[in-house]
């Protein structure tokens, strides 16, 4: 095992000067980057934006330069930091950032960017940090954080291997992109715009399709626990896919486990929260049943197939054309009524087959690149791990 000695972040960086709007003119622009020009994922600056000087927020009272790295202390947990490009020199950033400007000689800005945006960072801001509703950290808690610090040649070439992996990666993910957008050109060039119904499918009422049925509704005065099951709740149904890591249980009666047992095929569709959104239930959990926030639409099998009806929503909302047949009184919602008088084009029930089939084989090809994602994530943080603790 290689020691690796410590040494606290603040000896490693210059200072970096302030910025006042009233020392230029007011017409005068200035690029302004706040926490929400932080692309999280990607790690960069993507929403820079140019004001006027007589605009300047508040909090913008610091200049940077390529080669700077920024640290969020609001919300460590988010990990929003990047490093700034050519492009953002002498830009203004916000006060939310912690701006770090390592000294060419002792700290590669590469290095201290992954350090920042490791788990073992990270983890030490998030326990720092104050404020139960906002939480954050100051300046000072992040310079007086320590690094591993190996020579300048073993800093670099650390970063040039995350690098190449994070490179990797964001390719994979890169392509994940690409398949979503693959799959809408394959509907639209199947079925056409549902919208605007180019091909003159004849329209049907949605409630003809298939068989329609609100959930269960949550009685916590009835939870007995003897008959305890899952079961989806609006906020795990997701477009396409379910978000199964928080599914609650309750109470389903024989005679409810009948009437509001999923199947493989099943449509499930948000009644409120986002209405509308909906996903196909593959029998993803063992025996789960679905409470009133959601619709269940079971396809009549020679009228329509749930993949082909899912996508038919997300187009309606995504165009806008859903908002006709939301009820938005107080809290929008789809209601049942609504929904199965709702208009939608019905071509013929082998082309949406076609169309499934397609569709699983996009999925075939996902499956597999999101594994091939999580295999990569993984030996990220084994390489940050090794890098930032024995050295790799």
């Amino acid at each position: 095992m290689i020691h690796v000695p410590l040494t606290a972040l603040g000896s490693l960086v210059d200072p970096v000067e302030s910025w006042s709007p009233e020392r230029d003119a007011p017409d005068d622009s200035f690029v302004y980057i706040d926490l929400s020009g932080v692309d999280q994922e990607a790690k960069a600056i993507t929403g820079a934006r140019e004001m006027p000087c007589s605009e300047a927020p508040s909090r913008a009272r610091q200049l940077v330069a390529v080669g700077d790295v920024l640290v969020s202390t609001v919300r460590p947990n988010l990990n929003a930091v990047a490093q700034v490009p050519s492009e953002f020199d002498g830009a203004t950033a916000s006060t939310g950032f912690c701006v770090l400007r390592p000294r060419p000689k002792a700290l590669d800005g590469a290095y201290l960017l992954h350090w920042v945006r490791s788990p073992r960072f990270v983890s030490e801001m998030v326990r720092r940090a104050t404020g139960a509703s906002y939480p954050a950290v100051s300046d000072r808690i992040i310079l007086e954080s320590a690094l591993p610090l190996p020579t300048l040649a073993e800093q670099r070439r650390i970063a040039e291997v995350l690098d190449r992996a994070e490179a990797l990666r964001a390719k994979r993910r890169s392509t994940l992109a690409l398949l979503d957008t693959l799959t809408q050109s394959v509907f639209l060039d199947t079925f056409g715009d549902p919208t605007t119904n180019p091909k003159g499918w004849r329209l049907e009422a949605f409630g003809t399709v298939g068989k329609a049925r609100l959930g269960k509704m949550l009685d916590q005065k009835k939870q007995t626990g003897e008959y305890r099951r899952h079961y989806l709740r609006n906020a795990n149904v997701q477009w396409f896919r379910f978000a199964l890591n928080d599914v609650h249980e309750m109470d389903f009666n024989d005679r409810e486990r009948e009437i509001f047992r999923l199947v493989p095929g099943d449509l499930l569709i948000c009644e409120g929260g986002e209405p509308g959104r909906a996903a196909v239930w593959h029998g993803e959990v063992d025996e789960c049943y679905y409470q009133k926030a959601l619709h269940r639409i079971r396809p009549h099998p020679d009228l329509a197939v749930a993949e082909y009806l899912a996508w038919l929503l997300w187009f309606m909302a995504d165009r806008g054309r859903l908002g006709d047949h939301v009820t938005s009184a107080t809290i929008a919602h789809l209601t049942g009524e609504k929904l199965a008088a709702m208009l939608i084009p019905l071509p013929p029930v082998d082309l949406q087959l076609l169309f499934r089939s397609r569709l699983d084989a996009i999925e075939t090809v996902r499956v597999r690149y999101q594994s091939s994602d999580a295999a990569i994530s993984a030996l990220i943080e084994s390489l940050q791990h090794r890098a930032f603790r024995d050295g790799l």
